[in-house]
């Protein structure tokens, strides 16, 4: 695939389904990720790969969380989330790892961060895997970090849902950088 073709068309895509991408796959995906921008060559990021039964245990912890954050949540709630990890054969829980550092602000890593999991994301639509970066209420609850096992130096940035596309993938959008690049002419 060409690469400017890679960056114009990848679309996040919600419905997977097996097969999960291979051991050659996922070592590409890594790889790519491990691309991003880094000052300083801090490697300020780390990943867990959830899959098979493991989905089902963070599908639990997601239900745990819950309980805990609203005692009065209903079955069907709890169901819901105990169901959210099945959306996809794998899960790769994206970390920032965070470390002090005289030029590198924790905001710079966060970001280095994101860009090693949009690597992974770009490198996914490259060999026809389906992606889509997920975060909501689990990725910034305690419970959720601390059952993952995220240090307090640490920021879980969201769960990138990895599969095979279920289906036709959707064409990307059309939208045109006018609308977000102005000039500056120091005025």
């Amino acid at each position: 695939m060409d690469a400017l073709d890679l960056l114009l068309n990848r679309v996040s895509v919600t419905r997977l389904c097996d097969p999960a991408p291979d051991a050659a796959q996922l070592d590409l995906l890594f790889r790519a990720a491990l691309r991003a921008p880094d000052h300083a060559q801090l490697h300020p990021w780390r990943f867990l790969t959830i899959e098979g039964d493991a989905r089902q245990r963070l599908g639990d912890l997601f239900a745990a969380a819950l309980r805990a954050r609203e005692p009065n949540a209903s079955a069907e709630a709890l169901q819901k989330a105990r169901n959210m990890p099945l959306r996809a054969p794998l899960l790769i829980v994206v970390i920032g790892h965070l470390q002090a550092h005289p030029k590198v602000p924790e905001s710079e890593q966060l970001l280095a961060a994101g860009c090693a999991a949009h690597g992974i994301l770009l490198a996914a639509h490259a060999q026809g895997l389906g992606a889509v970066w997920r975060t909501g209420d689990f990725a910034y609850d305690p419970h959720v970090t601390q059952g993952l096992g995220v240090g307090a130096h640490e920021r879980l940035l969201g769960f990138l849902y990895l599969g095979t596309p279920e289906g036709r993938v959707r064409t990307a959008p059309v939208l045109e950088p006018q609308a977000f690049v102005s000039g500056w002419d120091g005025q």
